[in-house]
C-alpha cells in the first residue's frame, strides 16, 4: 500500500478538490498520511498574494529537501500563474494545471504503471470529482462554481481560474444527498463567486432553497461570496432550520473612491443597505468580511473610511489583506503605491477593529442557544465545535459524540484580547446521537 500526503495552501476551494483527491486515493488503496515520509506528495497551491506564493514555494522546496526519492506533484492556482517557473524550477516530477487537478489520481495510477504520465493528455474538467467521504473535515465541502468574469484591478483569479463556470446542479443534489447519507452533519456550498451561479433555469437561490429540502439531518453553510443585492425571497430563505445565519461578504474596502478603483460593482450605500436588509430578516445574523488595506492611491482619509465602515457594519470578523502586487492586473501599474510599513500599521489597525467587532458580536449572543456541530474532542475531553452562527464554542465532552449535534446554551467568552482563540464556553441543554 503506498503512501500519500497532501499539502492545502489557500482558499476552501482547494480544500475541497483536496478532500475530493484523497477520498479517491484512499478509494484506490492508497494510506493517506499527515506527512512523513510518504511514497507520493500532492501540494495544492495559491497564487493570490506573493506572500501565498512564498508559502507554497517554501512547501515544495521542504518536501523535495526532505523526502528527495518521493513522487511529487503540483497543483493550484500557482501552476497555472507561474507553470513555467515552477517546471524550470524541476523540484516536481508533475506540474497540474487547475483544469486537470481532478485527473490526479489517474496520472499517479498510469506514472506507477508506466514510469511516466502525460497531463497534458487528459480531458480539461473543472467538476469531474467524486464526492469525498474520507476528508479532513468534519464538513463536506461541495464545489458548486469555478472561475470570475469580475476582473477586479488588483485580482489575478480569472487569470488563474478562467471565466465564470457552474456546476450542473442535478450532479450538486446527488453529491450532497451522497455524503449526507454518508453520515455529515454540514455541506459547505463552496466556489469562486457563489452569487454567479447559473444551470439554465437553476440560479443561486433557487439551488440553495432546493439544497435546503434535500432530505437528512444537516445543515448548509454559504461560504465566501460576493455582494450582491440579495432578493426577499433568498433573505427568507435563513429562516428555515438547516441553512446557517452567516455569510462572508466580501466588501474589500470601505471607501467609495478605493472601491471605483478597484473595479468593484457597487457603492457603500449599495452594501450597507443590503447589510441592513440581511439584519432586517435575522438581528442575530452574522456577516464577516474580507477588506484589502494598502491598495495603491489609499489615503490616510480613505483608510479611514474603510475602517469606519468596518466600525459602523459591525463585521464579526475581517479577514485583512496587505495589498499585494499581482503582475498582469491594472493595480500593479497604478501609481501612489503603498509602502509595505505603512499596509503593516494599517493592517494592524484593521485587525484591531475586527477583534473588538467580534468581542462586541459575542456579547449579544451570551445566553442565547446554539446548535453546535461537535467536530472535535481533544485529549483533555474539550467538546469543540461550531455553533450554527458560525461561532466557535467548547465545554465538557464527556457523553458527546464526534460529528453529532449538540444544544448548546451559550456561556462566557473565553479569550476576549485574541481574536484567533475567542471562543464560547457552553453549557449543554440537549444531545443529539447518532
Amino acid at each position: 500500500m503506498k503512501k500519500i500526503a497532501f499539502k492545502t495552501l489557500g482558499c476552501r476551494l482547494n480544500l475541497f478538490e483536496t478532500d475530493a483527491l484523497a477520498s479517491r486515493f484512499k478509494a484506490g488503496g492508497y494510506e493517506i498520511v499527515d506527512a512523513g515520509e510518504a511514497d507520493i506528495f500532492v501540494v495544492n497551491t495559491c497564487t493570490v498574494t506573493n506572500t501565498s506564493d512564498q508559502k507554497c514555494r517554501q512547501a515544495i522546496h521542504q518536501i523535495r529537501r526532505k523526502n528527495p526519492e518521493a513522487l511529487l506533484v503540483v497543483t493550484g492556482c500557482m501552476v497555472n500563474h507561474r507553470k513555467a517557473d515552477l517546471i524550470e524550477e524541476g523540484f516536481a516530477d508533475y506540474v497540474i494545471d487547475n483544469e486537470r487537478k481532478s485527473a490526479i489520481f489517474d496520472i499517479v495510477e498510469e506514472h506507477f504503471r508506466k514510469g511516466q504520465s502525460d497531463p497534458e493528455g487528459y480531458d480539461r474538467d473543472l467538476f469531474s470529482y467524486q464526492p469525498a467521504y474520507d476528508t479532513f473535515h468534519t464538513r463536506s465541502l461541495i464545489k458548486i462554481h469555478d472561475g470570475c468574469n469580475n476582473f477586479c484591478s488588483y485580482c489575478i483569479i480569472p487569470m488563474v481560474r478562467g471565466r465564470s463556470t457552474s456546476r450542473p446542479a442535478k450532479d450538486i443534489y446527488d453529491n450532497i444527498q451522497s455524503v449526507v447519507d454518508h453520515g455529515f452533519k454540514e455541506v459547505v456550498l463552496t466556489g469562486v463567486n457563489l452569487g454567479r451561479y447559473q444551470d439554465g433555469e437553476t440560479h443561486f437561490e433557487s439551488l440553495v432553497e432546493h439544497i435546503i429540502n434535500i432530505k437528512g439531518d444537516f445543515r448548509v453553510r454559504v461560504s465566501s461570496i460576493e455582494p450582491d443585492q440579495f432578493s426577499d425571497r433568498f433573505l427568507q430563505l435563513f429562516q428555515h432550520e438547516k441553512l446557517a445565519p452567516h455569510m462572508h461578504i466580501c466588501l474589500q474596502s470601505g471607501s467609495e473612491d478605493t472601491l471605483r478603483r478597484m473595479h468593484r460593482f457597487y457603492t457603500i450605500a449599495q452594501f450597507r443597505e443590503m447589510c441592513q436588509r440581511i439584519k432586517g430578516f435575522r438581528p442575530d445574523f452574522n456577516i464577516t468580511t474580507d477588506i484589502i488595506v494598502g491598495f495603491p492611491g489609499e489615503t490616510e482619509e480613505t483608510f479611514k473610511e474603510s475602517c469606519d465602515f468596518a466600525r459602523e457594519i459591525g463585521f464579526s470578523h475581517i479577514h485583512t489583506f496587505k495589498y499585494s502586487k499581482r503582475t498582469g492586473t491594472k493595480a500593479a501599474v497604478m501609481p501612489d503605491q503603498v509602502p509595505e510599513s505603512e499596509k503593516s500599521r494599517r493592517s494592524e489597525i484593521m485587525r484591531a477593529i475586527s477583534l473588538e467587532n467580534k468581542l462586541r458580536y459575542f456579547e449579544q449572543l451570551l445566553g442565547r442557544s446554539q446548535k453546535m456541530l461537535v467536530e472535535r474532542i481533544d485529549s483533555r475531553g474539550i467538546a469543540r465545535g461550531y455553533g450554527e452562527n458560525y461561532v466557535p464554542i467548547q465545554l465538557p465532552g464527556a457523553g458527546l459524540e464526534r460529528n453529532t449535534f449538540a444544544e448548546i446554551t451559550l456561556g462566557e467568552i473565553l479569550n476576549k484580547d485574541n481574536e484567533d482563540k475567542m471562543v464560547f464556553h457552553g453549557y449543554l441543554k440537549k444531545f443529539s446521537p447518532k
